[in-house]
């Protein structure tokens, strides 16, 4: 237990509910007095240290949104309707156009789109007009105590301890969600380290500010190094012919748009799609919903933020800064999204009737979708992997 007090070491081996009860603003600055030597260890100052850390303090309100958000749930046709909405549209048309100096001279440089960056404006923080109000290092102080997930927010107090030693802002201005999430396209600390940059050369990488340069400079430098391809658009929205192979809609199942059209898998136009790289088909909400193409780039933005929502939201919100018009395939919107419980217990009923899906989550990420389709295939439905209600009242009755 060297480094650890006994307090902090006893209060992570509680069960969640009684950590939080007994987590405290005295518990936090014992937790800041023995974090303090990986934080010396890790290039923090010692003094400076003492000082940033002097006025931390325990946020309750932190710890109690970040163990209900796993509760939160919603259809993506619900998401896209706010995501993209009209009024997010055009203010992001209008955002593109007042800082379109900048933003093509940072695709120039990049080479990442300025509607892809400037998509991602929007959906952080409209375009500027909500970053965050929260001390950064209370929060991310407090997510590190709380200890469920300890080493990846002590990672972010480090980060932003280095950021006030390195004079990029101060503690009065190091701001942002209770998360952690920071400036015009919510950074987290540990990101702003490693990618950000001063675009306006005035010696401070300002994501905070209400000039959004560097901010925006620092979201394609993100992309670019975490490996966006020129050229090539995030996906296509295509429409699947009549008896398609839904087990070929696969993250794993890779083929040239040539190789998808000649298996009926087309643009929504009828035409194939441009040779942009190797594609895979991707169903957010199985057979019944919209259908899409993408390519390397959407794995990229997924670095970003992992939900498929989110990366199909930035793509096609993008596209519409662009001048393109809405989808065009429908949603199941007779559907209604799984709750938590429910696809805690979609998880443990496809493992326990011999579909393992490797984690018991409530994450409907490729591993439970490719559970489920096999699922599918032995009970003869169609096998798109979509997590729906139906399916869960069938699986149940087949257990």
């Amino acid at each position: 237990m060297r480094g650890i007090s006994l307090a902090v070491f006893m209060l992570s081996a509680l069960p969640l509910g009684a950590q939080t009860a007994a987590l405290s603003d005295a518990g936090l600055k014992e937790w800041i007095s023995a974090f303090k030597p990986k934080a010396v260890a890790a290039g923090i100052e010692p003094v400076f240290y003492d000082s940033a850390m002097d006025g931390v303090r325990f946020a309750p309100k932190v710890v109690e949104r970040d163990r209900n958000q796993s509760e939160f749930t919603k259809t993506i046709w619900d998401y896209l309707a706010t995501a993209v909405s009209d009024q997010r549209v055009s203010n992001g048309k209008a955002a593109l156009k007042r800082e379109e100096k900048a933003l093509k001279a940072i695709e120039t440089r990049y080479g990442v789109p300025a509607e892809v960056v400037t998509a991602i404006w929007g959906l952080e923080s409209a375009y500027g007009t909500f970053r965050g109000s929260d001390p950064i290092l209370n929060s991310m102080a407090t997510l590190a105590y709380d200890a469920r997930r300890a080493a990846f927010f002590e990672e972010q107090v480090i980060a932003a301890l280095m950021i006030l030693q390195d004079g990029d802002t101060s503690a009065a201005a190091l701001r942002g969600s209770w998360a952690g999430a920071m400036g015009h396209t919510q950074f987290m600390p540990s990101s702003f380290i490693d990618h950000a940059v001063d675009w306006t050369g005035d010696g401070m990488r300002d994501i905070w500010g209400d000039d959004p340069r560097d901010a925006l400079a620092s979201t394609a430098s993100y992309l670019k190094e975490n490996g966006w391809i020129s050229g090539q658009p995030w996906g296509v929205e295509v429409h699947v012919p009549d008896g398609f192979d839904y087990r070929l809609a696969s993250r794993d199942s890779l083929k040239s748009p040539a190789d998808w059209a000649a298996l009926g898998v087309l643009s929504v136009d009828g035409t194939a799609v441009p040779d942009h790289g190797p594609a895979a088909i991707l169903l957010p909400a199985g057979a019944q919903g919209a259908a899409f193409m993408i390519f390397e780039n959407f794995r990229v933005l997924e670095t970003y933020n992992t939900a498929d929502a989110y990366v199909v939201a930035v793509g096609h919100l993008a596209d519409r800064i662009g001048g393109a018009g809405p989808l065009k395939g429908d949603w199941p919107r007779g559907d209604r999204a799984l709750t938590y419980d429910e696809r805690i217990e979609l998880q443990k009923l496809l493992t326990a009737q011999g579909f393992d899906t490797q984690k018991i989550d409530a994450k409907i990420g490729p591993l439970t979708i490719n559970a489920l389709r096999n699922w599918q295939v032995s009970q003869g439905h169609v096998p798109d992997g979509y997590a729906s209600l139906r399916m869960l009242e069938l699986i149940r009755s087949a257990g």
